[in-house]
Parts: C-alpha cells; structure tokens; sequence
C-alpha cells in the first residue's frame, strides 16, 4: 500500500505563501508519502492554482516525491503544446513526473476552448497519440482528423524513457475499457464514491484478463476527500461544505457520502474499504487545514493500514 498527498491549490488572490507552500511540500517527503498530486479546474469559482504550474513550483521545492495530476482534461488541450510542458518538468524534475489525462465530461464549458463536446473521445485518444510521438520518436509525421503533423521534431524528450507514465481516469465502462488498452495506470476520481470505485476495478480486472495483461501492468489508485476530525459530527459538516464549494459550479452538491472523515479510527475504517476495493495507492486529500490533516493523516491513520 502507498499513500500519496494533495498539493494545496486553493489560494484566493494574493494569499499564496511560498514558504508555507515549500514547508508543505518538504514535509511531505519527511513524512515518507510516494508521491503528490494537483487536478485541473480552468473555469470554476474556487481560486484554483493550475496545475503545470503549480507542479513545477513543487518540483523546485522537492527532490524524491513524485508529482502528478489527476487529471489534466486533455482533450481541451493542444497536445503539441502538453507534450512540450510535460516533457520539459519531467526535465526539471529529472524524471519524476506522472500524467494523468481524462476526456471530462459535458458539464464542462466545452464550447470556451473551441472544442465540439461530440468531439471529445475522438480528441482524446488522436491527442494521446499525438503526444506519445512527440515524446518518442526523433521526427513525427502524423496525418490525424484534428492534428497533423509533418517532419516534426520535439527535445529535449522526457527524462523517464520513453516517457512518463500516464494514468488515465473515468468511470463509463467505455472509458475503463480505454484506459486497459491506452494507459499505463488508473486513478479513480475522488467524486466516485468507494463502492462506485469497487464497480470499476471490477470492470478494470476483467478487461485486463481479456486482454492478456496481467493485472500488475495497470497499477490502481484513488483520490479519497478526507478529513481527520475527532467530532464525527463537525468532520462531516466541514467537509460536506468543502466538497460543495469545489462541486457547487458544476451544479452538485450534497457529496458528503464520497468522502472519508472523523476519528482516527474512522478515517481508517474507510480508508481499509478503498484497499479492499483495490486501490494499491490511496491519494489522501484533505479540503481545509492542509498541513494539520497531513500531519495526522501520517501520524493516527496511516500506520494503522501499514
């Protein structure tokens, strides 16, 4: 089992504090977390940090953890473009990058990136593809229905050969059964909730068994909101209104049942039902008080699963 933390995003204007961003970030290594993760939200009201950007100021501030996204909506990107970001902070990082990249979903404001919502799977997988040449092969000619290229040449590639690994979410069975064919790993989203979550590593494990791929080739992770409060009662409304302020733009609210909270022992009870769903890596990502709940995540809860 591997724990991995959220890096905190949410900063209203003027209110970013390197140095607490950087003790964060150092103390997750000290603590011992595998990794650290950002999402992507362009459009919203919460002042959401993005996430490129955000990982790149991690990566100066740290020098084991790995730092990842879940999940860049890659469709509403030039994969030329994310190749070349991504390519360049596996550099910075001298290889600790990991990629996750997701369709998204019609809720999304498609139309301010000029992109066709029809169009999205089809942009997914050609973009994908489109940045998996440009991170292998020395010259790229690609001959796609929204990108094309001819002769093409992108250095420096990424320090992790061929290239960093690349997780993709999702929860349709289409999607899951995209990401056994396309990706290297799978992180289930944090607004799915653990029995949901089961149901997909279900799906996941019967493809990868149609498929001949061994189900160590696909490792599984999930996002788990979580609060660590010893007043049950107080950690369900905190992060009931938290969960409700990041989810409220897209029109949801009510969302307390996908998150883990309370006591200690609690947060372990279902943090153990995200294992035994099959998550091999848990990323913990708590909604307020960033640095307190890491804190006791890795003090109360963790060792207890460990």
């Amino acid at each position: 089992m591997r724990f991995a933390i959220s890096i905190p995003q949410y900063h209203p204007d003027g209110s970013f504090d390197p140095g607490a961003f950087r003790a964060y970030l150092t103390r997750a290594e000290e603590l011992g977390f595998d990794s650290a993760w950002t999402q992507e939200q362009v459009l919203g009201t919460m002042p959401h940090l993005a996430p490129i950007e955000t990982m790149t100021y991690a990566a100066a501030c740290t020098e084991r953890l790995r730092l990842g996204c879940a999940v860049l909506v890659s469709s509403l990107h030039s994969p030329v473009h994310l190749a070349k970001s991504i390519g360049t902070l596996d550099q910075l990082s001298r290889g600790r990058i990991d990629v996750g990249l997701g369709i998204g979903g019609r809720q999304r404001a498609v139309a301010a990136f000029g992109v066709d919502p029809d169009t999205l799977n089809t942009r997914f997988t050609e973009g994908l593809e489109v940045m998996r040449a440009c991170w292998t092969q020395p010259r790229v000619t690609f001959a796609g229905r929204f990108w094309q290229l001819e002769d093409a040449a992108m250095e420096p590639k990424p320090f992790q050969k061929p290239h960093p690994p690349v997780w993709f979410g999702g929860s349709h069975p289409n999607a899951l059964r995209r990401a056994v064919r396309l990706a290297d790993a799978f992180m289930g989203a944090g607004s799915t909730t653990t029995e949901q979550f089961a149901g997909q590593v279900k799906v996941l494990r019967s493809e990868l068994a149609e498929a001949g791929r061994d189900e160590q080739d696909l490792p599984i992770a999930k996002r788990v909101y979580i609060a660590v409060d010893d007043d049950l009662e107080r950690g369900r409304a905190r992060i009931g209104a938290a969960l409700d302020q990041l989810y409220g733009y897209f029109g949801l609210s009510g969302l307390t049942a996908l998150a883990v909270y309370g006591p200690p022992e609690e947060c372990v009870r279902g943090l153990r039902a995200v294992a035994d769903a099959g998550a091999a890596t848990i990323l913990l990502n708590p909604m307020y008080d960033d640095a307190e709940q890491m804190e006791r995540l890795a003090a109360e809860v963790i060792p207890a699963l460990t």
